[in-house]
């Protein structure tokens, strides 16, 4: 489903060249569940804008099922990141709507009809257990159903793909747990999810492929991985 093949990201700052991401390759497969991890500025979310679109290899290729994002042109982004939910660290909500709404909209930019919308997002509410906090504004929401209303977000269009970007950053223990189990149960259900994570515990509890990246090199890639950065 995903192919890294010998790809470099540099950036060019004036003079000076930064190398955000060396020679990775990897390949990963549809159901997987990978955790990446790696300290901050290891290069786990140039990978993440990679897989994206956001940004392009500088070397090597990056595939997507059917799309290369080497030559993906920006009217075709649209269509790659219908395929692909993502779930941030800060939530990103839209602060003037409501539960129902911030989900909705996933749909409306999609282009789905109304029909849909009133069907599957009640439906995605319940699977993230949200259903009794439906006409609540973020505002009104702890951190931890800030971070299931953008799972359901994510899951709305039926991705093929759940990248999570460090999603228990901004969480406390009790409610980190709550989402890593429920992105065990979206995976559990078929859909792919890489999880970017310097959180040791989570990984070892996962206890799945973990892709290692240090100083934007991928140092180890392992099946049944734990935690293990030197």
């Amino acid at each position: 489903m995903i192919i890294f093949q010998n790809v470099s990201k540099i950036y060019n700052n004036n003079s000076h060249k930064m190398t955000a991401l060396e020679e990775a390759s990897f390949n990963i497969n549809p159901k997987e569940f990978v955790s990446l991890v790696g300290k901050s500025g290891a290069g786990k979310s140039t990978i993440i804008k990679l897989l994206i679109g956001e940004e392009k290899p500088s070397k090597g290729r990056v595939i997507f099922k059917s799309y290369d994002v080497n030559k993906i042109k920006q009217r075709e982004l649209p269509q790659l990141r219908r395929h692909i939910g993502v779930i941030f660290q800060d939530f990103r909500l839209l602060p003037n709507k409501n539960t129902y709404e911030n989900v909705a909209f996933a749909l409306e930019v999609a282009g789905r009809p109304q029909s849909d919308i009133k069907e599957f997002v009640p439906q995605a509410l319940e699977m993230v257990g949200l259903k009794n906090k439906i006409g609540n504004f973020p505002r009104e929401l702890s951190g931890g159903e800030k971070q299931r209303v953008a799972i359901a977000r994510a899951m709305i269009n039926h991705p093929d793909l759940i990248i999570a970007d460090e999603p228990t950053g901004n969480l406390d223990p009790i409610n980190s747990w709550e989402i890593i189990r429920l992105l065990l149960k979206i995976n559990e259900l078929g859909t792919t999810v890489v999880l970017a994570t310097h959180n040791k515990e989570f990984v070892n509890y996962i206890n799945q492929r973990v892709i290692s990246v240090e100083n934007g090199r991928i140092i180890r890639d392992e099946e049944k991985g734990k935690y293990i950065l030197e």
